[in-house]
């Protein structure tokens, strides 16, 4: 589908070839379905694709939730940031080729340029290497994917990329369980994934939901994140269950999986995200990000769980 701007005549506009980004080789769906002979050096996706290990990178971690409008991307812009601040080397991959939104939250508008190996070099904010689809595509522009497109960008995004040598790559997935989050477990071996949710019935269903997805698809989850679980008085810091109370927790015990922690509904924490500089980076001593901070020591831990099994299975 093609829009066209008030005034502009779509006939002269039909033989207009489009000018796709130079760093972005997006495989169209006729040579995807075999149509056509594909370029010199593309693969079909009719054959096997191997997986992009990453070597340098430790963990890998997709931060998925089951629905929209629960804070995921604001989830985790601030795990990195806390990450980052507890002494680890931290990349942030905004997978969320529909609605990318870190660029705002990182406050960064910049578009990255290559190495000379004609590779795409992270940008860089608040000790974060950055990368979303984004800093490629004029904020106006309306994100419309196909799905060897999204395939294809997933992919690059992977292997294209200095991420360099990382302790955590957190990926920022899309809501719900669709293309990208298949692509993403196909092309990449993930070291788990982490559920966020908020309290009420509608989003604890779609928990089970991702839950059961990733696990279909052989994905560890390593644990659920309540977001917007009660409002904090900044006042006299009394805590006010706005919804219901340990929804998630119940929830990631009936599942049998971790919980992670709760994140209090806060006006601080959605202001700072628009403002391009997250609670955790502009107000480390507050509450919020004392909250953020006791998730990420809880991941660590589940973390460090997870190698120990490891090790054992091996012995």
């Amino acid at each position: 589908m093609k829009f066209f701007k008030k005034g502009e005549d779509p006939k002269k506009q039909e033989n207009t070839p489009s000018k796709p980004h130079p760093e972005l080789q997006v495989i169209s769906g006729s040579e995807i379905s075999g149509g056509k002979t594909p370029q010199p050096g593309v693969q079909s996706q009719q054959q096997p694709q191997q997986n992009i290990v990453l070597p340098n990178i430790k963990y890998k971690i997709a931060i998925a939730s089951g629905k929209g409008g629960v804070g995921k991307s604001t989830v985790a812009t601030n795990l990195a940031i806390s990450l980052a601040q507890n002494g680890f080397n931290v990349g942030l991959m905004d997978a969320d080729a529909y609605g990318p939104s870190i660029p705002t939250m990182m406050g960064i508008q910049e578009k990255p340029v290559t190495s000379p190996e004609r590779k795409l070099i992270p940008l860089i904010r608040h000790d974060i290497r950055l990368m979303s689809i984004g800093f490629m595509v004029p904020e106006e522009q309306a994100m419309i994917w196909r799905g060897p497109m999204l395939h294809s960008a997933i992919r690059q995004f992977l292997s294209d990329v200095e991420w360099g040598e990382l302790d955590y790559l957190i990926i920022d997935l899309p809501p719900g369980t669709g293309d990208v989050a298949l692509t993403l477990t196909q092309a990449l071996p993930l070291t788990g994934a982490v559920i966020v949710t908020t309290p009420q019935d509608v989003a604890l269903a779609d928990v089970r939901r991702g839950v059961a997805m990733f696990e279909r698809l052989g994905v560890p989850i390593l644990g659920v994140i309540e977001n917007m679980s009660y409002f904090l008085c900044p006042h006299c810091n009394e805590k006010t269950e706005i919804f219901r109370a340990d929804g998630g927790k119940k929830t990631s015990e009936r599942l049998g999986v971790a919980f992670l922690g709760d994140i209090p509904l806060d006006a601080e924490v959605c202001t700072a995200g628009d403002l391009g500089v997250p609670i955790v980076a502009g107000q480390p001593d507050s509450p919020q990000s004392s909250a953020f901070g006791s998730v990420v020591s809880e991941l660590e831990n589940v973390l460090i769980e997870s190698d120990d099994d490891d090790e054992l299975t091996i012995l």
